[in-house]
């Protein structure tokens, strides 16, 4: 298993080497070696706890490394001079916050001021997807942290209700193709979709009386009878809400969990073969079967689970690696959610 592992890691490595040289494997090797271990073992011991932490933490990563690159700007909590990214539509049903901090504090108490928060993201994200029944695959490390939020960018990431153009054109503006984005989707196969965020696909959909007509018959009623109405409340433009994790039992608060058929009963492969019979919960995900190209790969990854975990590996890489601050460019912040006051 563990010359598997390592040759994965060679290859992986090989593959994307170019993407920013920066970056290194182990890049924590002489300052702080045990920087894997302590986000790994942390993250363990918070999810045997509370599962929801891992499509949590997946969900921050996405919007995090999407929106200005993977930067940790997402975690910064808004001061008088600066917005918060969490404070915009898209991400205020973010969680896990509390659960990087946690992380965070045990870095700082072995490694001070040395791990940065971008990095502590993205590897703790890798580890979420494993515990998640996810593939393994290799993070670089050498990440640095924003000094500042992007709030106004926040308005960019992905909403559950694109249709396939305005999908496929989001995440091309990030550089990432359409098998890329076909398999970044896949994430959708954990976490806990809050009614609000698929009602109008059961409800006079398209100003008719019906639903979708592209979701089964049957598992609309299904879903209908699980939101029980909740159609009548406010609507939140939240996307990517599917890695939103919630226990909350409210009227309001009304869920169905991505991973319908049992946790870790197929990462992937099952959400794509969901897509195929009509039973796609978000009309993002269902809309990958609307076009020729997307809806190849979606037969594909349903019915070849090791080409789906190595695409989503791959494009997982890609992601974490997107437009980061190395060297000079940013700073380690010792409390994710906020900026040294010398910075400013």
């Amino acid at each position: 298993m563990e010359t598997k592992k390592f040759l994965l890691i060679v290859v992986f490595c090989l593959l994307i080497s170019s993407s920013d040289s920066s970056l290194e494997y182990e890049y924590y090797r002489g300052s702080c070696p045990q920087a894997d271990h302590i986000i790994s073992s942390t993250l363990r011991r918070i999810y045997d706890q509370n599962p929801a932490v891992a499509p949590a933490i997946l969900r921050l990563v996405f919007h995090d490394c999407f929106v200005q690159g993977c930067d940790a700007s997402v975690l910064l909590d808004g001061t008088d001079i600066m917005g918060s990214e969490k404070d915009t539509p898209p991400n205020q049903s973010l969680k896990g916050f509390d659960h990087v901090d946690t992380i965070k504090a045990e870095l700082e108490s072995v490694c001070p001021g040395v791990v940065s928060c971008a990095d502590l993201l993205v590897v703790a994200a890798r580890d979420s997807i494993i515990l998640a029944g996810g593939p393994f695959y290799p993070v670089l490390t050498g990440r640095k942290d924003s000094n500042r939020a992007f709030p106004d960018i926040s308005y960019e990431l992905p909403s559950p209700m694109d249709d396939l153009p305005t999908n496929i054109a989001r995440f091309a503006t990030r550089g990432f193709t359409a098998r890329e984005t076909v398999g970044l989707l896949g994430a959708h196969s954990t976490g806990m979709i809050h009614c609000r965020f698929f009602e109008k696909r059961l409800y006079k959909f398209g100003g008719t009386d019906q639903p979708d007509p592209s979701m089964d018959a049957d598992f609309a009623e299904l879903l209908q009878s699980i939101c029980n109405n909740t159609h009548s409340h406010s609507h939140s433009p939240s996307p990517s809400p599917s890695l939103s994790p919630s226990s909350s039992k409210s009227h309001q608060e009304q869920a169905m969990k991505m991973d319908y058929e049992g946790t870790g009963s197929g990462f992937g492969t099952l959400y794509y073969r969901s897509l195929l019979q009509g039973r796609g919960i978000l009309f993002v995900d269902q809309q990958l079967t609307a076009g020729e190209e997307t809806a190849s790969w979606v037969r594909q990854y349903a019915s070849d689970v090791s080409l789906f975990r190595r695409d989503f590996g791959k494009a997982m890489m890609k992601l974490s690696n997107t437009n980061v601050l190395t060297g000079a460019n940013g700073n380690v912040r010792q409390i994710c959610r906020e900026v040294d006051s010398s910075l400013w």
